[in-house]
């Protein structure tokens, strides 16, 4: 992956809702036009995040599975979360 994050957020281990609450909070804590990276082992993580996306405004640049590890790019836009 090319992209380069702003900030690296672990959540691997993490279940349902915490990789999507610990990303909330990552995102709050940066820039608007910052970019997140979020690797993750909850497979509910895949909808959650697309949902989340939909509803905040904010960009999905990629999203990746890589064996029992899902990883995510996030920029952040104007929204509020």
């Amino acid at each position: 992956m090319a992209l380069q994050p702003d900030d690296v957020l672990d959540a691997r281990g993490l279940h349902c809702p915490l990789p999507l609450l610990k990303a909330k909070q990552s995102l709050a804590s940066l820039e608007a036009g910052a970019v997140l990276h979020v690797m993750a082992t909850d497979p509910g993580s895949w909808r959650d995040f697309e949902t989340f996306i939909e509803q905040s405004g904010f960009e999905l640049l990629s999203r990746e599975e890589s064996g029992d590890e899902y990883h995510y790019w996030i920029r952040k836009g104007a929204a509020v979360i």
